[in-house]
């Protein structure tokens, strides 16, 4: 096994990263409970406080397919980074632990989130929603490099719907169900979020069942995704964005004038009293 450096903090790291090692926001330690199937998911998502949440969340291996994916892309890294560590794990929600937004995607990048153990971070997507994020007023830096690079969110938290890098950026029914109580969990420890921003029709009809599973009235027919669109749901306002993957940005199907219009919208909605 070659160990190698955290390219912010130094040290030695093997890939995937053994928790409790000292990564950057690491959340767990070497006695976290593993999740082993669906069950174990749901039994350990249920009785959680956030941090212990996102530490069960972190070293989940629920899913055979993707704890093989992830585990592989991080033993046998891209060119580019072969110089770096691969995070390799599962990737908890990340932010402010007290936020009025929540930012929800469909799944980390093999090379970005995967890599660098923070979600949106490392890849042209994640360069494109900090930046939309720090012109907007919900984050302190323009860019997101790495997990321990100075990056902090302001009244705002990001999340997956599901937490481990799948193949193809293409989970399963069967996966997508089976680490769905994570986030469902986690939405019911976040009160003070008001307004959802999805990233995607897979995060938008992500966003919509776990809003619901966390309590949230059913809507009457499920609410179609389009960027722009809005859908109250209890006391949150679910926000369409089209994803801002390297497709849609580099196409002008997503500009930076939209992604900020959807995040100033967000802002909008809450503002006490709205």
């Amino acid at each position: 096994m070659t160990l190698l450096p955290h390219p912010v903090v130094g040290g030695a790291f093997d890939s995937p990263v053994t928790p409790g090692t000292g990564w950057p926001d690491d959340p767990a330690t070497a006695a976290t409970p593993v999740a082993r199937d669906a069950d174990d998911v749901r039994r350990l998502a249920a009785d959680a406080d956030l941090a212990g949440l996102e530490a069960r969340v972190s070293v989940c291996a629920a899913c055979p397919r993707l704890v093989q994916w992830r585990e592989d892309v991080a033993r046998d890294k891209r060119a580019s980074f072969a110089d770096q560590p691969y995070w390799g794990r599962p990737i908890p929600g990340w932010g402010d632990p007290d936020p009025s937004l929540l930012v929800v995607g469909l799944a980390p990048a093999a090379n970005g989130g995967n890599r660098t153990g923070r979600i949106f971070t490392g890849d042209p997507s994640a360069d494109w929603i900090f930046a939309s994020l720090h012109r907007t007023g919900w984050a302190t830096q323009p860019g997101s490099e790495h997990a321990g690079d100075g990056q902090r969110l302001l009244g705002a938290r990001m999340v997956a719907t599901v937490r481990c890098a799948p193949p193809d950026n293409k989970p399963t029914v069967v996966e997508r169900d089976t680490c769905a109580p994570w986030i469902a969990a986690e939405l019911a420890l976040l009160p003070s979020v008001r307004a959802v921003v999805a990233l995607g029709a897979f995060g938008w009809n992500g966003a919509v069942r776990s809003l619901v599973a966390a309590g949230a009235p059913a809507p009457a027919r499920r609410p179609r995704f389009g960027h722009g669109e809005e859908v109250r749901l209890g006391d949150v306002t679910l926000l369409g964005c089209y994803h801002p993957s390297p497709h849609n940005t580099y196409t002008g199907r997503l500009t930076a004038d939209m992604t900020d219009a959807v995040l100033e919208r967000a802002r909008a909605l809450t503002r006490p009293g709205v």
